[in-house]
């Protein structure tokens, strides 16, 4: 049997992981405070618990089973043999590929992800590693996510939900609130509006979330009532989100917040009102990636397309979202490009052939 000789808080954590615990089961386990548990889980080897605790740490290691033994010792031995991982050269690469995703360069971000998530298992790296890995997945979600791969194997789904094991395993609240929010929008995109709506309300009074995103999540609950037709609700929500960006001085949100607003009265049949706040989001938004032009241009067209007088003007535009869709590979919004043009049962092709 496997003994310790001098407690830290990763060998803690390693127990907690041998026992299949969560930090909050863990700490109730061994009769200590939460946030006992969370300072082990965040400094590891840098922090020792009091003599006390670790009589207590003992004894719930000698109760354990022979399974959870077997656990521990793997883990013990898994962070004693851990690689030697170039964190700095990591990191960069993380920013690299945060800057291509927001340009759309899918591939070079993919290459600059997968050779650290090909090289290194999670489960044998130390927590800046770990740390690192779980980032690294959340992009690569944000990958699959804007090329339309939301469920599945090698999807958006599959990725974000590896990494909020990760970000609870590392005892990092934020980061599994802002991946649970990213769930959310996998939820919406693939159709389950009122579902991911009463997620988006949670997230949109969770503490764990910042300011910033909780807004957001509140400016997500219209978008997904207004998909389902709930526009009247949804504009109200909005513009609540539309306050709390300006409060916040986030004016890229705050424009992308009257471009959904704008489609919340298209869908009330307020087309006065559509085109007003299109306007503004048109005068203010940001086109530097084709992704924000794409989702720019579609919620224009789709306001021209609803009256008769301006749908060839929606139709052109509406084309011109489409090419650039299709030539960055961004199926998601193609689909939808698509959508929104058999609704108007247009019999002409919008991508060039």
């Amino acid at each position: 049997m496997v003994s310790v000789q001098q407690w830290t808080g990763r060998e803690a954590k390693a127990l907690r992981s041998a026992l299949r615990m969560s930090t909050r089961a863990f700490a109730e386990h061994l009769g200590v405070a939460l946030r006992t548990v969370a300072k082990w889980e965040k400094h590891g080897s840098d922090t020792h618990p009091r003599p006390d605790t670790q009589a207590i740490l003992d004894t719930a290691l000698a109760r354990a089973d022979e399974a959870a033994h077997a656990r521990f010792e793997e883990a013990l031995h898994s962070r004693r043999t851990a690689p030697t991982v170039d964190h700095e050269a990591w990191t960069e690469d993380i920013d690299r590929a945060i800057v291509c995703l927001s340009h759309q360069r899918f591939t070079f971000a993919s290459d600059l992800l997968s050779r650290w998530l090909r090289r290194h298992e999670p489960r044998v790296l130390d927590d800046k590693g770990a740390y690192l890995y779980g980032r690294s997945l959340v992009l690569l979600g944000d990958l699959q996510r804007d090329q339309g791969a939301i469920l599945g194997p090698l999807s958006a789904r599959d990725s974000y939900l590896r990494a909020h094991r990760l970000f609870h395993d590392l005892a990092i609240p934020r980061r599994t609130a802002q991946i649970e929010l990213s769930l959310a929008v996998v939820m919406e995109m693939a159709g389950h509006l009122e579902a991911s709506a009463r997620q988006y309300e949670q997230l949109a009074t969770d503490d764990r979330l910042s300011h910033r995103d909780r807004a957001r999540a509140r400016l997500w609950v219209g978008t997904a009532l207004s998909k389902h037709g709930n526009n009247e609700y949804a504009t109200k929500v909005m513009c609540s989100a539309i306050r709390d960006f300006e409060e916040l001085g986030e004016p890229e949100d705050w424009s992308v917040a009257h471009q959904k607003l704008a489609l919340a009265h298209r869908g009330a049949g307020e087309l006065g009102q559509a085109l007003h706040y299109i306007d503004v989001a048109r005068s203010t938004g940001s086109v530097d990636s084709p992704m924000q032009r794409v989702r720019l241009d579609t919620a224009y067209s789709h306001i021209l397309l609803s009256d008769p007088a301006t749908r060839d003007d929606g139709l052109t535009v509406l084309g011109d979202a489409a090419r650039m869709a299709s030539q960055h590979s961004l199926s998601h919004q193609l689909r939808s490009i698509e959508g929104i043009r058999r609704s108007y049962d247009d019999p002409r092709t919008l991508v060039s052939r």
